[in-house]
């Protein structure tokens, strides 16, 4: 059952390790600016940042059994969140611990609107979901505690599926999620709890045919030589909430689609996928983020680089740099400040079974340049 507090403080002992240091110029290239905010003796993905400056994180069960899933940063360490109980899910255990009500596998966390939002695809390893655990939780910031739980049924979460990214509308009645797993989006009505599967399977929710990733110049390949294909993953809203933008990792085109044909259940599979756009090309990118001025921002992770589209589609590297391994997840904070997460996925045991378990990463941030 639930580990005690002095194990959780043992095991987040030295976890986080705060700088401020700047790249040297030699380092970086984009206008840009790059610091690293921490660093994590465990794999990162998501990052999300309130309006009071507050940063969490996550750390999903991909290649080891994590001792903590979602945390605050909070003076100099990592606290479990939104407490320990929630963090007390083990692989080990899994027949003891409910997954309704705590964290299996967390990819995603996102600040909107006063909460905290946390997606839980609740599937170890990218393996078998663990049944009645995909969520998406609702937590208020304020008081820190549960104000909602929203669970994906296996008629729209089935077996394969991966729960992978969460946007939310400015009014904050619904939610749009991709599954990078098989590919597909998800519509959630937070008022009634209502959770639809749309563009399943579809041309725009796949990995594009012929796209293989590279990382470090050559093709991101397992050890027995095969390719990794990613499905839809990073999304965003406009700011006006009018139009849903995703793509899949592997591929290098975004696609569009107005939300009020997500929100119509009227609309036949056939009827809604007429109204996709495909938007044009961007390179192989894992988080997209949409800035207050309606800056487009992209991870690339083939160069370690985060970028800028224009609204006439061209790409502008607004930081790259070595460290910057796999950038991840996207958000920013009150100050205008772009966070990332270096999720390092190329080096973990999937890809180099030499690699660690436990795999550092980081947290970065920038400040972007003023919109035109």
């Amino acid at each position: 059952m639930p580990h005690t507090r002095r194990s959780l403080l043992v095991a987040t002992a030295s976890v986080l390790a705060l700088t401020a240091a700047a790249l040297s110029p030699a380092a970086a290239q984009g206008p840009a600016k790059l610091e690293k905010v921490a660093s994590f003796p465990h794999q990162v993905t998501g990052v999300a940042v309130a309006q009071d400056g507050r940063i969490f994180v996550n750390f999903p069960r991909w290649t080891e059994d994590s001792p903590i899933s979602v945390a605050e940063v909070k003076n100099g360490r990592l606290v479990p969140y939104p407490d320990e109980g929630w963090n007390s899910w083990r692989n080990a255990k899994k027949d003891e611990i409910s997954p309704q009500d705590h964290w299996v596998c967390v990819q995603s966390v996102v600040a909107h609107n006063g909460f905290l939002w946390v997606l839980d695809p609740a599937a170890p390893a990218l393996e078998q979901i663990v049944k009645g655990g995909p969520k998406l939780v609702q937590i208020d910031l304020k008081t820190n505690t549960v104000v909602k739980t929203y669970p994906f049924s296996e008629q729209v979460a089935p077996q394969g599926t991966y729960l992978n990214d969460i946007r939310f509308s400015p009014d904050g009645e619904w939610g749009y999620l991709t599954d990078s797993g098989r590919g597909a989006l998800l519509v959630v009505n937070l008022k009634s709890g209502e959770i639809r599967r749309v563009l399943d399977g579809v041309s725009s929710t796949q990995a594009e045919k012929g796209v293989q990733v590279k990382t470090d110049g050559k093709v991101l390949r397992r050890p027995d030589g095969r390719a990794p294909t990613f499905n839809s993953d990073g999304i965003e809203l406009s700011p006006d909430g009018a139009t849903l933008y995703w793509q899949a990792i592997s591929s290098r085109t975004l696609y569009s689609v107005p939300t009020e044909a997500l929100r119509d259940p009227a609309l036949s599979s056939k009827d809604l996928e007429s109204r996709v756009k495909r938007e044009g090309e961007t390179v192989p990118a894992d988080g997209l983020w949409m800035t207050a001025q309606g800056q487009l921002v992209v991870t690339s992770v083939e160069d370690n680089s985060v970028k800028l589209r224009g609204r006439d589609g061209k790409l502008t590297t607004l930081v790259q740099d070595a460290r910057l391994r796999w950038p991840d997840s996207l958000a920013q904070g009150p100050d205008g400040k772009i966070y990332v997460t270096s999720s390092r996925i190329q080096d973990n045991a999937w890809f180099k079974p030499q690699s660690p378990i436990s795999l550092q990463t980081e947290l970065w941030r920038f400040t972007p340049p003023p919109a035109p």
